[in-house]
């Protein structure tokens, strides 16, 4: 199994801690090793790596990132990478024929919630997108959060902006290769390739499904405040399989 993870973009909330926000340590460890160790953990064999912003010293990181989680790396430069982020999981998808992993280079998780979104997807779905129904959970920015309107299990509308909601986008996805052709479509339509505006596209075709993962816990390391939170959560015995690293 592959995991992507889109790592371009420029995070200049984080600019005090890294220049390039996947290499901001969290607790020690860069953020996207901590990623690539979910990923691991959930089951993935191999990642491919989405780099755009400050892209030369992450790719120089990569292969210690590989050595150390035992992973096969390969990277693809997104040089557009102040566009939205679809165009960054198109360039992915596009080298993929199989099913995948689609992560966030600052969205830590439990390894399970990706495991899950592996192994229950529906037969039919283009994508299935790990969702939070609780919408009180403390480390949620709502500003700044996906929002997630669900009819059952089904995707139908998805923003930052949206005003109805009853669910929050996690950053964490199970896609298959028809994302790339629902991205492309989203482009043709005017759209400007974000990775929500293909999702809203699969969503009005009943392709994109939600899972709910309330309970579980995840982050979006946006900001100071939020990478303080993962550093306390990531302190707590219940918290440390997501270290990143591994012996040997």
């Amino acid at each position: 199994m592959k995991a992507v993870i889109i790592a371009a973009g420029q995070g200049t909330r984080l600019r005090a801690r890294a220049p390039s926000k996947p290499l901001a340590e969290v607790a020690g460890v860069p953020l996207i090793e901590r990623v690539a160790g979910c990923a691991a953990a959930a089951g993935a064999t191999g990642l491919l790596v989405v780099t755009g912003y400050r892209a030369e010293p992450l790719e120089a990181f990569l292969p210690e990132l590989a050595a150390r989680t035992r992973l096969a790396v390969e990277t693809v430069r997104n040089e557009e990478w102040a566009r939205p982020n679809g165009l960054s999981a198109l360039l992915a998808a596009e080298r993929l024929a199989e099913p995948f992993l689609l992560l966030m280079a600052d969205h830590l998780f439990d390894p399970a919630i990706a495991r899950d979104l592996a192994v229950g997807a529906r037969p039919g779905a283009a994508l299935t997108l790990a969702v939070d129904r609780n919408l009180h959970n403390p480390d949620l920015d709502m500003d700044d959060a996906t929002k997630v309107r669900t009819d059952g299990g089904r995707i139908v509308a998805i923003g930052k902006s949206l005003a109805d909601y009853d669910a929050v986008d996690t950053g964490v996805f199970w896609a298959t290769p028809a994302l790339a052709a629902a991205i492309r479509a989203d482009l043709e339509s005017g759209g400007e390739g974000s990775l929500s505006g293909a999702v809203g596209l699969l969503g009005a075709e009943g392709r994109a499904d939600a899972r709910d993962i309330s309970g579980r816990w995840w982050i979006d390391v946006d900001d100071e405040a939020a990478l303080l939170r993962a550093e306390d959560a990531l302190t707590k015995q219940e918290h440390r399989p997501i270290s990143g690293r591994r012996d040997g």
